[in-house]
């Protein structure tokens, strides 16, 4: 996004990208371009707060969570531990008693 100065006269051009192409598309001149830029400028400063204020809940969330998905591992190998004790054995993915010769 620029702000260009030609001639004395103030225009505004935004940054697209056309595929692996940016070209510059004209928004307007004068007042109408100085109003454009300092829209555009909040609505990018808008936008970063969302993005920082979405990861600092993501990162609350995740460190929420690390405690039960601890305490669910640890469930599973004591489950395991208590089945393998009772006499089964993983056989394709499924827990099946062992027999007796």
């Amino acid at each position: 996004m620029a702000l260009e100065t030609r001639g004395g006269n103030l225009y505004y051009y935004r940054s697209v990208r056309d595929g692996e192409a940016v070209r510059k598309v004209y928004v307007g001149a004068g007042e109408i371009a100085r109003i454009s830029h300092e829209s555009d400028r909040l609505r990018r400063t808008s936008q970063e707060a969302e993005r920082e204020r979405r990861q600092a809940e993501l990162e609350r969330l995740e460190a929420l969570g690390a405690p039960v998905l601890e305490l669910s591992e640890a469930a599973e190998v004591l489950a395991q531990a208590h089945l393998v004790a009772a006499g089964y054995r993983r056989y394709q993915g499924k827990w099946r008693r062992v027999r007796s010769t």
